[in-house]
């Protein structure tokens, strides 16, 4: 496990060795909601232009996404594996990209009414609104387990098993999260526990 999740440094990252390796475990039962599909697309398309977003949709053999249908999550996937080795050359690291993705989920979320629900509760509070991400996975996606561990009165991590998507993803989810509520300071770090298994460090000041 250590070994793996170290490989997150190293310049030999294979992101798409990694991503079939994800891409082997997913089943019918495996969906996303449309919503995050083309929040996907949309970011591929600000880091990387139409013309690759547009490749990566016909590549998916779909038109569009509607946002209230869920799809395989298999899709998500292979448009971000597709789209990465352009927006490497743009980003510098798939760490950078990833939490671009992540960033653009939880802003996604936020959007819906249950995302504009789950900020009016939470009230500012990142404790609060961090305590409601895994109602929100759940809203979200038909996979995994995902709880909130605390250690503090300002820190804690997100544990994520069988999940699809790489930390780097939900690190960027979090730290969107913390800035929405203006958490001052705030560290956002991820790492792999196992091979569909990470968590995420957080903490704010």
């Amino acid at each position: 496990m250590e070994s793996q999740a170290s490989t997150w440094n190293a310049e030999s990252y294979d992101w798409k060795h990694d991503c079939e390796m994800r891409l082997v475990h997913v089943g019918a039962q495996d969906t996303v909601r449309g919503t995050f599909l083309n929040g996907t697309l949309q970011a591929i398309r600000t880091l990387g232009g139409d013309s690759l977003a547009a490749d990566c949709l016909a590549a998916c053999g779909h038109e569009r996404f509607v946002d209230g249908f869920s799809y395989s999550i298999s899709i998500q996937l292979r448009m971000m594996s597709m789209a990465m080795p352009e927006l490497l050359t743009r980003c510098g690291s798939s760490e950078r990209v990833l939490r671009y993705f992540g960033r653009r989920a939880a802003m996604d979320f936020l959007a819906s009414p249950a995302g504009r629900m789950m900020l009016t509760l939470a009230k500012r509070d990142p404790k609060r609104l961090l305590s409601s991400l895994p109602s929100a996975y759940k809203a979200s996606v038909s996979y995994g387990a995902q709880s909130i561990e605390w250690t503090g009165p300002k820190s804690g991590r997100v544990v994520l098993k069988r999940e699809f998507l790489p930390h780097a993803f939900h690190a960027g989810m979090v730290e969107l999260l913390l800035e929405v509520v203006g958490a001052s300071r705030a560290k956002v770090s991820g790492r792999q526990t196992g091979r569909l298994d990470s968590l995420c460090e957080f903490s704010w000041e």
